[in-house]
């Protein structure tokens, strides 16, 4: 694969728009919640685009595959403490739906993109 090759994979744009949807969701967190949800979420959601941009310069597909698995694993736990703001009221049930619209599409995209990794070669 060519160098920067994951900046041609459209789940890596939509995943840095959503990262930002992130962020301007956290701004709405308590100054308490910095270095405790806050914190917590920023690091997973950081990692579902961080391990696309690493799994696309290993040398297998099967490499690859395994770091869009742990994307994919990043997504989910991202959700669950989006879900928990949500929860605790740091964000409005409004705001949760809607973000989470953007992180069913994601995680269908990384599943199309996992299962292509699969059905390739392992070059």
């Amino acid at each position: 694969m060519e160098v920067f090759s994951y900046k041609k994979l459209h789940v890596y744009t939509k995943i840095q728009n959503w990262i930002l949807m992130v962020y301007a969701l956290m701004e709405k967190f308590p100054k308490e919640e910095t270095y405790a949800l806050g914190d917590q979420l920023r690091r997973a959601a950081v990692s579902v685009v961080s391990n696309i941009a690493e799994g696309s310069s290993r040398s297998s597909k099967n490499e690859f595959k395994h770091f869009v698995e742990i994307g994919y694993g990043s997504l989910m736990e991202s959700q669950c403490q989006l879900e928990l703001a949500c929860l605790l009221q740091y964000i409005t049930k409004e705001e949760l739906q809607e973000i989470e619209k953007h992180t069913v599409e994601i995680a269908k995209m990384l599943s199309g993109l996992r299962n292509s990794l699969k059905s390739s070669n392992n070059t």
